[in-house]
């Protein structure tokens, strides 16, 4: 198995925020499904969302997610911007970050592992062992 791993800091808007913010992206081929993004808060904490690689891949060409997760890309002020909104029961955000160093990472993500090869990736026997680990017979 891969243990490959992209990891890209990224400067981003908070929506109505005059500072940017520091985003993580994340993405490991041993969770090939998915890529991180975490915001780094103000007192240096980091919160984590995990989303689907598609659902970024999809965003980079038109507005994709239904549900606590949409993306879309946009043209903010001449800047073109992925916007991100988030929702939980807290509340929701909406952040911004270029669409071309968002490209740049997804791609690097693509080399390590291509579209339609994620399955390949997963040692799905570990998986389920590591799932039923204290499970009662």
């Amino acid at each position: 198995m891969k243990t490959d791993t992209v990891q890209q800091d990224m400067f981003t808007v908070l929506h109505g925020q005059p500072a940017p913010v520091v985003t993580r992206w994340t993405y490991r081929a041993d969770d090939p499904f998915a890529v991180t993004l975490a915001v780094r808060t103000r007192h240096d904490r980091w919160v984590e969302w995990l989303l689907a690689r598609d659902l970024v891949v999809e965003a980079l060409e038109g507005p994709a997610g239904i549900g606590d997760i949409r993306m879309s890309p946009q043209i903010v002020q001449g800047y073109d911007i992925i916007e991100i909104e988030i929702r939980s029961v807290d509340g929701r955000a909406i952040l911004e970050v270029d669409r071309d160093l968002l490209r740049g990472f997804i791609d690097a993500t693509l080399e390590i592992v291509p579209l339609g090869e994620e399955s390949a990736e997963i040692d799905f026997d570990s998986e389920i062992a590591r799932l039923t680990q204290g499970c009662p017979e």
